[in-house]
């Protein structure tokens, strides 16, 4: 993981979704996120999206988002590190 993109996704996770500094920061990649956090509902889902691009300067097309997307912090951060690597 690379940590910029990954601090950047723990500081979005956090403005949006109001968790903790701790909380975030305990995230590691094989944190449950859909499903596990009752804050991240599909409204949430938006604004992280909107938020991720603005941050990362990067595009999420409609086409990339699926239910694997949210799964887990690692595989948020994978997906944001090759969208930013394009």
């Amino acid at each position: 993981m690379t940590d910029t993109v990954a601090d950047t996704i723990r500081s979005v996770l956090s403005d949006i979704l109001g968790l903790s500094h701790a909380q975030v920061t305990a995230m590691d990649a094989d944190t449950e996120l859909f499903g596990a956090l009752p804050e991240l509902d599909s409204m949430a889902v938006a604004s992280l999206l909107t938020e991720m691009e603005d941050r990362l300067g990067i595009t999420i097309d409609d086409d990339d988002v699926d239910g694997e997307l949210f799964a887990t912090f690692g595989s948020l951060v994978a997906f944001a590190q090759t969208k930013a690597d394009d």
